[in-house]
Parts: structure tokens; C-alpha cells; sequence
């Protein structure tokens, strides 16, 4: 069974337009979505969302809230942010059709998929996106590349309205969810630091490669135990050890 549009989710990061949140809604009806999760933002009841969203008021009464991103993915094993820019940690960028294809292609019901997209002024910041298993942005011109809110929404929306699911049904086990992974890395980083494996001063700067190596491993619930099992381990044997190289 693959990913169905029950289990697909729309994340918007601290929308600032209420009128992008109507018109998000009813770019998601059109195309048989009906998930939607808001962190922080403006008032989803403003009589500008109410105004264009139309007749997909329930989406906007059904909308789940959070207070951060990380609490909004925590459920989700799938999860692809949205970026305009390219840069030093926005790497290995896919196309929304491929980030459609990518989310169609993995079986299994529990396999909760999120789609986020950042703030009209700014987008996501390199921490958000980190949060995000693969990282996804529209071609655009050159001259004007910032795509309406909105707009954007409805492009991947309507890609995952007509991606086909995987003939082959893709892979049986549970992946691990955001949350679970968010709790490797955690560790991973406290037990790191403690071997003097990363820089005291910038930390981020390695485990986000880490991030995109696991990532990219598409581990599962067993292989996330295992690894924390082995930092468990190597936090106990180095105890005492006082994060400097031996000569």
C-alpha cells in the first residue's frame, strides 16, 4: 500500500498572509488534499482566509497548530522542505515532481509524509530545512524567482495529485519518524562533542552533513535503535575521557 493523500501533509512555517492560507486551502481541496498544519502565523479565521478559501472552509477548521516545526514533523517519516536558495547546506535539491515521486514511491500506511513551506519574506531558515529528510525547490527565472506562497503550494500539490504510485510498492518497513530521528541526532551530537569529534564552536556544521547522511540512508525503526544503542555505548566507554586526542 503506498503513501495515500490521507497520510500527505501540508506544513506552512509562520505564514504571514491570512490570504495565502485560504488560498493554500483551496489549492489543497482542488487537488484531494486535506491536511493541513500551521506553525505560529496569522490568524487562520481572518476574514481574508476565510474570504479565498472558499468552499474549503473545513480545511482551515480542520488545521492542526504548532508552536515549532520539529513538534509539526515529529509524526512524519517523510518530509521534504521547500527552498528558493541553493547554498552551502541546501544541497542535492529535487524538483517538486520528484519530491511527488520520492513520497509516492514508499509503501506502507504509517508512512506519513510533510511537505513544508516557509515564511513569504524569507522562507525556512538552514535549521527548518535541516529538520527535512529531502529539500525540494521550483525553476523559476533568474530575473524574479520568489513564487506567491500560494502558488507554490498548488505546484506540488498538483504534482502529487497526478504522480503514480510505485508499481513495485517501494519498501515495507516503518521508517523512522522525524521525532525519532531528531533523537538520534541529539544524541549523536551530545556524544560526539564528548569525544571531541566535533567543533566546540560550531557543532552544526558537521552534524548537519550527518543529517544529510542519514538522511539518505532512509533508516527504519530498528536501524535508528542500533545506532543510538552504539552512541549509548560509546557515551559509557568514554567516560572520564576528557574530549583530547591522544599522541
Amino acid at each position: 500500500m503506498n503513501v495515500t493523500a490521507e497520510n500527505i501533509v501540508i506544513v506552512m512555517v509562520e505564514p504571514q498572509s491570512p490570504g495565502n492560507i485560504g488560498m493554500a486551502c483551496r489549492a489543497m481541496k482542488n487537488m484531494g488534499l486535506s491536511r493541513l498544519r500551521l506553525v505560529k502565523g496569522c490568524d487562520r479565521f481572518h476574514p481574508e482566509s476565510l474570504k479565498f478559501a472558499v468552499s474549503a472552509k473545513d480545511l482551515l477548521e480542520g488545521a492542526e497548530l504548532f508552536d515549532d516545526l520539529a513538534s509539526a514533523l515529529a509524526d512524519c517519516t517523510l518530509t521534504v522542505g521547500t527552498t528558493r536558495r541553493h547554498g552551502k547546506y541546501r544541497q542535492e535539491i529535487i524538483s517538486p515532481s520528484e519530491a511527488a515521486s520520492l513520497i509516492k514511491g514508499h509503501a506502507g500506511p504509517d508512512n506519513r509524509a510533510a511537505i513544508v513551506f516557509g515564511r513569504e519574506d524569507s522562507g525556512l531558515t538552514t535549521d527548518e530545512l535541516s529538520l527535512c529528510r529531502w529539500h525540494a525547490t521550483i525553476a523559476s527565472a533568474a530575473e524574479y524567482g520568489s513564487l506567491n506562497l500560494s502558488q507554490a503550494i498548488l505546484i506540488f500539490c498538483y504534482e502529487l495529485n497526478i504522480a503514480a504510485p510505485s508499481p513495485g510498492g517501494g519498501r515495507l518497513e516503518q521508517l523512522a519518524t522525524s521525532g525519532d530521528m531528531e533523537h538520534l541526532f541529539e544524541q549523536m551530537d551530545g556524544c560526539l562533542q564528548k569525544i571531541g569529534f566535533l567543533n566546540e564552536q560550531n557543532p552544526g556544521h558537521i552534524m548537519r552533513s550527518l543529517r544529510r547522511i542519514f538522511f539518505r540512508s532512509e533508516l527504519d525503526n530498528r536501524e535508528v535503535a542500533i545506532l543510538r544503542g552504539m552512541m549509548t555505548q560509546i557515551d559509557w566507554a568514554c567516560t572520564g575521557f576528557d574530549g583530547r586526542k591522544r599522541s
